[in-house]
């Protein structure tokens, strides 16, 4: 309970401070192609429910019938104002209204498309006994993980390979370990992280103990 009502508090207040922002990011993505400004994806969250997740549309139109999950920095699907919004993670601001409505937690394992979340082992299905977030320990840790894919000729393949099994087993300790202490470490790390302060935790480092 005291979890989501400092979900509630903080993205209720995060909307009415950047609500200027927002319809500027909006426009910023309909002029550029005339799409529509918010993608919504399917993930699934806690007790294996699936939601829409909203993002910052970043693709064009129509990105989900052109390619695999993975985007790569060099994927062609995405769009001139999507590059910028993805390299600063502005297009994941939207998601303070999953917050809002229940779907989401500021903090806890990124929610996962439908097709991941069917490849899950008894363990891993731990990660959908807690909402999932907008950030984590595997957030801060693949913060460049289009980067990481980029040049490879099969993205899906080396997400497979290069981030997976580690952004799972980041995930199961947040599981294990969570409390709103860890909670404020990880947001605060977050916070340094957009704006250049410091980078993200490295690989099995545990970014709210420095």
């Amino acid at each position: 309970m005291v979890k989501r009502a400092f979900d509630l508090a903080v993205s209720l207040a995060g909307l009415a401070a950047l609500g200027p922002l927002l319809l500027a990011l909006a426009a910023a993505v309909r002029l550029g192609d005339r799409g529509p400004a918010l993608y919504r994806g399917l993930r699934v969250g806690l007790d294996g429910r699936p939601f829409h997740i909203l993002k910052f549309r970043t693709m064009v139109v129509g990105a989900d019938r052109l390619g695999g999950p993975s985007t790569p920095d060099d994927d062609r699907r995405i769009t001139r104002a999507g590059a910028f919004l993805r390299r600063h993670k502005l297009d994941e601001l939207p998601q303070l209204l999953n917050v809002v409505r229940g779907d989401m937690s500021l903090v806890g394992p990124r929610p996962q498309v439908p097709s991941d979340v069917a490849r899950y082992t008894a363990e891993e299905r731990l990660l959908l006994t807690v909402r999932p977030g907008i950030t984590d320990y595997a957030s801060l840790r693949f913060r460049n993980e289009g980067e990481i894919l980029r040049g490879h000729a099969d993205p899906d393949e080396a997400y497979d390979r290069l981030i997976r099994p580690e952004k799972i087993r980041l995930g199961l300790e947040y599981v294990r370990t969570r409390s709103l202490r860890v909670d404020l470490g990880i947001l605060v790390q977050t916070a340094m992280a957009v704006a250049g302060v410091a980078p993200g935790g490295a690989p099995g480092e545990d970014p709210t103990r420095s």
